[in-house]
């Protein structure tokens, strides 16, 4: 299976359907009520049902998913029948197969219950119509440019190396973002002020990785958050929660997101995972601010 834990959960639709081709004079049956076996759709339906919540057992590969909402409908025509299934979750995956093997499972007891009366049917086609939520439902403004700032006494000193600085920028890059200045320095509090007020005024983002906790020398937050017109509460909500599903000690994060200018300002934990599951949490979601500080739509 791949693995989704770095996901974000999201709501998540898909739409399919199956086509089975039968005769005309199968349709007048189905429609004056004389099927051998009763009426074919409610069986189907309530078949295609389970058959999407249980996906996962029948692809091995499949993820499970708890669904929130599956709807079966037929479209009866001359000569065929139209089965489109659709499917609703909250949850870190799409739901496209599930709609898949509903619209499948449905076609076939179609075919189960007719089969007396109707040997030349053919269940001709299972296709996804459309599919909504997860990363794709964000499109990725081009132009963005991040800074990024190593708070660490002791990688400023070069007693250790930035293993977290290289990775936020390579991370940032991954994600369409151009990092433009990279640097490393003391938490000394007017340092990484200046570091952050200096760099607003061109970037797009500001990122500050380090001083988040509550030892003795981090004091990150409260050199930031003194410069920001306004704190981004949401994003800063959601850092902690995704973090702590992953580390419950992300719970002593202080991470500061807010805005400076135009400019988006996000204070990470110092560490390499920290800076992983951060940058996983907010892209490509915070690529959204771009538009919004440039006067386009709240929608994405």
């Amino acid at each position: 299976m791949r693995d989704v834990s770095a996901k974000v959960s999201s709501r998540r639709t898909a739409v399919a359907r199956a086509v089975l081709r039968l005769s005309p004079e199968t349709v007048l049956m189905i429609h004056e009520g004389r099927a051998p076996k009763g009426d074919p759709l409610p069986i189907a339906r309530t078949a295609a049902i389970l058959a999407a919540k249980n996906t996962p057992n029948l692809i091995p590969y499949c993820h499970s998913v708890p669904l929130d909402w599956v709807a079966v409908d037929f479209d009866i025509l001359d000569d065929r029948i139209e089965a489109v299934v659709t499917v609703v979750a909250i949850d870190r995956t799409g739901v496209e197969m599930e709609a898949l093997t509903g619209a499948a499972v449905a076609a076939l007891n179609l075919y189960d219950l007719l089969k007396p009366v109707d040997d030349a049917m053919e269940i001709e086609a299972i296709t996804l119509l459309s599919k909504t939520g997860g990363k794709s439902a964000f499109p990725r403004p081009g132009g963005g440019r991040a800074a990024v700032l190593v708070a660490s006494d002791r990688s400023s000193r070069g007693e250790r190396e930035d293993v977290s600085g290289v990775l936020l920028a390579e991370l940032l890059e991954a994600e369409g973002v151009s990092v433009v200045a990279r640097e490393v320095a003391p938490d000394e509090m007017n340092v990484i002020a200046a570091f952050v007020e200096k760099w607003a005024m061109d970037a797009d983002f500001v990122f500050v990785t380090g001083g988040t906790g509550i030892g003795p020398r981090d004091t990150t937050p409260e050199a930031i958050a003194p410069l920001l017109d306004c704190r981004l509460m949401g994003v800063e909500e959601h850092l902690r929660a995704y973090g702590q599903r992953r580390l419950p000690t992300a719970m002593f994060s202080r991470s500061v997101v807010g805005m400076l200018g135009p400019c988006v300002v996000v204070a990470l934990p110092g560490s390499p995972g920290a800076v992983r599951d951060g940058v996983a949490a907010l892209f490509p979601y915070l690529l959204h601010a771009l538009d919004m500080v440039r006067g386009g739509s709240h929608e994405p």
